[in-house]
């Protein structure tokens, strides 16, 4: 398929907001192109080269697709630089520079060049990738040359996610979603859109049998659901397993004969974070393996725990040695997901952890999670409480026979809630900032003094609260940075049903995550989830999240119903 092409959908994609309208487009799209290409066109819908969990990042910025432009259209920088100011995007801005016709680059020509620019690296590598965006500027079309200015900045901007190229992919070979529950499970399990793409394209549904965990990527995390009481949970789930629920950093750690690597929750390689890990077969008696636990930092004279907070000023990279010694990581262990070539996914929790004791050594690095196994509602409480007692935050309630569920609240693992607190919202809610409003009085030099966050309704989001208290001046300073980076001049397509009253000075695409505290839930017809929170507070900032796993509006319903008994 030429670029050209491709380009055109990108036009179609963008200019349209229907979800169903946006799947059809894209199964148009995939019915035309070959099994060679369409993994590598659904990285490129993505903004990326590769799947999500690569450590595989263009590491660009404006000024740098600035004068690619300007080498490739023979323009001084200050030209291209005037008309970004003008027009706000460097891809319009590209496309109104764009001199000549351009030649017929096929999708695959202009992959392979942005794979070997998002791969360069040393010296001198600055100079190589401006070249080489420059060759693909002079050798693509005016309107193409728009989306290649921005696939690098990763401000493609289509409004949708591998969520609904798994609709279209299914719509391709189903003309309907019913193949969608197999490629999501799948997806779970190998979170590899392009993989995905290009089996289903080879071999329909039968090719998705051979998409299988492997260790160096990624299964998505297990998560929590909300119930309300113990004794509900019990008569819900059975028998179950209680852990302590930590305030550390997901972890998935796969350890290969060759190689060990870490990935956050949302898919991040987190590899370079962590390098005491390279230590870690010594307290492993398995040749390959997949753990999934929880990284805390703690203080190694006392073995106090750290705080969120504290631990993540791990997650940076630079100067991780000199963090490391300030935060020494103790990584605990609470499931076994591969072992030795074998999937665990489908083994029963009781199994599980038969199988994980025998496999961790606690050591220096790693520590076995603990756990009571009950059907005992006051049981239950009791350690619950004395989690909260050591400074916790508070129990993870499984349920012992249960399965893996990659990517999942089901009702298999549960956090456990404060109980007897009707009229309060007892838990917190995930949600991501949609956009900002400038400061006033103190806060007008701030240039921001509250900010709009939402929750997710499918792969959209809604209005749920505003925020404007529980920030330090320190963090209002960092966040308007922030949120600045990633502005845009109109509504994001995600954003859905924001009342009037709600629109902020300042839009941004729904990247942050943050954590939210407030006194109670109550209905509202000025909020797109149809319920807002009363007395909102920032609790933290979620670096370990991303949007999809923000809490959705199903789940703030069953929060409001929780909190008013008689509503159920």
């Amino acid at each position: 398929m030429k670029f050209s092409i491709l380009s055109e959908y990108f036009k179609k994609l963008e200019d349209t907001s229907s979800r169903n309208a946006i799947t059809e487009i894209l199964a148009d799209l995939f019915g035309r192109t070959s099994a060679d290409e369409i993994g590598k066109i659904c990285y490129l819908l993505g903004g990326r080269v590769g799947p999500l969990y690569e450590a595989i990042e263009f590491g660009v910025a404006d000024k740098f697709i600035m004068r690619a432009i300007a080498r490739a259209y023979d323009k001084r920088p200050e030209e291209v630089l005037l008309r970004f100011k003008k027009m706000g995007d460097l891809g319009t801005t590209a496309e109104a520079l764009h001199t000549g016709k351009g030649t017929n680059v096929t999708v695959g020509q202009v992959y392979d060049k942005l794979y070997e620019i998002a791969v360069s690296g040393g010296i001198g590598s600055q100079e190589k990738k401006i070249a080489l965006l420059s060759d693909l500027f002079s050798s693509v079309d005016a309107l193409s040359a728009r989306y290649l200015a921005r696939i690098p900045l990763d401000k493609l901007r289509l409004g949708f996610s591998d969520m609904t190229i798994l609709d279209a992919l299914s719509w391709m070979h189903t003309s309907d979603k019913s193949l969608r529950p197999k490629l999501e499970e799948r997806y779970n399990v190998r979170p590899d859109i392009g993989l995905l793409a290009q089996k289903v394209k080879e071999e329909g549904a039968a090719g998705l049998s051979a998409v299988k965990a492997k260790i160096g990527a990624p299964i998505l995390a297990a998560l929590c659901q909300r119930i309300t009481t113990s004794d509900e949970m019990i008569k819900k789930m059975g028998k179950v397993a209680v852990e302590p629920k930590y305030d550390g950093v997901r972890i998935q750690i796969h350890v290969g004969r060759d190689f060990v690597r870490t990935f956050s929750r949302n898919l991040e390689n987190t590899t370079d974070m962590f390098p005491e890990l390279v230590n870690v077969r010594k307290e492993l008696n398995a040749r390959e393996v997949i753990l999934d636990g929880e990284a805390v930092g703690y203080d190694a004279k006392t073995g106090r725990l750290f705080s969120f907070q504290e631990t993540t000023t791990r997650k940076r990279k630079h100067d991780i040695e000199s963090m490391r010694a300030k935060v020494p990581l103790k990584f605990f262990i609470f499931d076994v997901l591969y072992k030795d070539g074998k999937d665990l996914l489908k083994v029963p929790l009781l199994l599980r952890r038969d199988m994980l004791e025998k496999t961790v050594k606690s050591g220096k690095l790693l520590a076995l999670s603990p756990q009571v196994v009950t059907d005992d509602a006051n049981t239950l409480r009791r350690y619950h409480d004395e989690q909260l007692g050591k400074g916790l935050e508070g129990a993870v309630v499984k349920k012992w026979h249960s399965i893996y569920e990659p990517g999942r609240r089901g009702y298999n693992w549960v956090k456990y809630k404060e109980e007897g607190q009707i009229g309060k919202l007892t838990d917190t809610i995930d949600a991501v900032i949609m956009g900002y409003y400038r400061g006033e009085g103190k806060r007008t030099g701030f240039g921001i003094g509250a900010f709009l966050v939402g929750v997710r309704k499918g792969e959209s989001f809604v209005t749920v609260t505003k925020i404007g208290t529980g920030v330090s001046d320190e963090l209002w300073k960092d966040l308007r940075t922030k949120l600045n980076a990633i502005k845009v001049s109109q509504q994001p397509k995600e954003y859905i049903d924001v009342s009037k009253l709600l629109i902020p000075d300042v839009w941004v695409v729904p990247k942050i995550v943050v954590e939210l505290a407030g006194d109670d839930l109550t209905k509202s017809s000025n909020h797109g989830a149809g319920i807002a929170v009363r007395f909102p507070r920032l609790v933290r900032i979620r670096t370990d999240k991303s949007p999809p796993q923000a809490t959705t509006v199903e789940e703030v319903e069953e929060m409001y119903k929780s909190q008013n008994p008689r509503i159920n």
